[in-house]
């Protein structure tokens, strides 16, 4: 019903925040990653819309980008899963990492979201395959097999997913396996 809100952002209480429409006050819910690449209040803001009806509610959720919008609307699907915790999931892992999650079916990722447990996170993974890989993730992050196995060797050494995830953006696109893990281990030394 409600794709799309342009408006001047009037406050920010994550992860809430009110966007003025033309004299309308919209109060959005929009994910930690889009919530902090707003602009100040004041400024003029753009958003992806998903409207849900509840017996009990109508919500409006926002997003900065088309990926999450698609991300969120898959999440939702799962039965299980509703928007407070699709949010919750897409707070706490970007678009890219939770499409590499899936590609990869690392549980471990999703259960750190606050709310997600193992058997819901390997049921997440389950419901997701196919569905959330190579359409979403891959262009919001450029996983290629080489770089799933360096990110996988690095964990395995005991990296945790950040520091790995940084050692794998400075590494060149085409790089290889063997080469890239040990770029990886020089740059995660300094």
């Amino acid at each position: 019903m409600i794709g799309k809100l342009t408006g001047t952002l009037l406050e920010k209480n994550p992860p809430e925040v009110l966007l003025d429409c033309h004299g309308v006050g919209y109060e959005v819910n929009v994910p930690m990653s889009t919530f902090y690449n707003l602009p100040a209040v004041g400024e003029r803001v753009s958003l992806l819309t998903q409207f849900i009806v509840r017996e009990d509610a109508q919500l409006l959720y926002g997003f900065g980008t088309a990926p999450e919008r698609q991300a969120f609307r898959e999440l939702v699907k799962i039965s299980g899963v509703g928007p407070r915790t699709a949010l919750a999931i897409l707070s706490g892992l970007g678009v890219g990492d939770l499409a590499q999650a899936v590609s990869l079916q690392e549980a471990g990722r999703l259960v750190k979201v606050p709310g997600i447990g193992k058997k819901t996170a390997e049921r997440l993974l389950l419901e997701l395959k196919g569905k959330l890989g190579a359409d979403i993730g891959a262009k919001a992050h450029a996983a290629s097999d080489a770089q799933a196995d360096i990110l996988q060797a690095l964990l395995a050494l005991g990296y945790n997913d950040k520091e790995a995830a940084a050692a794998l953006k400075a590494l060149p696109v085409d790089v290889g396996v063997s080469e890239g893990i040990k770029l990886a281990l020089k740059a995660l030394a300094k």
